[in-house]
């Protein structure tokens, strides 16, 4: 259950999200990371202005919380994410040990270009993982987070679909 702090931070994201523009096409996605009440990461999607596949707001927040704190290992700290982590950013999350991830839009209030072509359960999977020490909770200002991203319904050229 989302609470006044979570809201608070997903509000940041969703700022950093913006930074990016308002182009539902560019994927802009915002993440911040907190630790005791503190931001120690704020970033955006930057996977075309690098170029780099991986460089996923998740992930180049991670990269800076890590580079911020000389850890390798962010426990306690709490992702705030726009939108529901991928694959690869979930598994980022449990190797850096995260204790908590906070999304605002899931799969089912997107269009399905922003998520694996074939459905890859990210949330059930952390559920079977090897850590059972994180916490995920989805649906922190989802309606306020999916006005970023194209609806469900959208009709959008192919080539216009990132993972489709």
């Amino acid at each position: 259950m989302a609470t006044t702090d979570d809201e608070q931070w997903m509000r940041m994201a969703i700022e950093v999200a913006r930074s990016k523009g308002s182009d539902p096409s560019t994927s802009p996605l915002g993440c911040v990371i907190v630790l005791d009440g503190k931001v120690i990461a704020a970033e955006r999607n930057q996977t075309h202005e690098l170029p780099d596949a991986t460089a996923h707001a998740e992930m180049m927040a991670i990269r800076r919380a890590c580079e911020r704190t000389g850890e390798l290992e962010l426990r306690g700290a709490t992702l705030y994410s726009t939108l529901q982590p991928c694959g690869m950013c979930t598994m980022a999350s449990i190797w850096s040990k995260v204790g908590r991830v906070v999304f605002g839009a899931g799969r089912g209030d997107v269009h399905a270009m922003y998520f694996e072509a074939r459905h890859v359960d990210t949330l059930s999977f952390i559920g079977d993982a090897y850590r059972d020490d994180i916490v995920i909770e989805g649906g922190c200002l989802a309606a306020e987070c999916a006005t970023l991203y194209y609806p469900p319904e959208a009709e959008l050229p192919v080539e216009e679909q990132a993972n489709l």
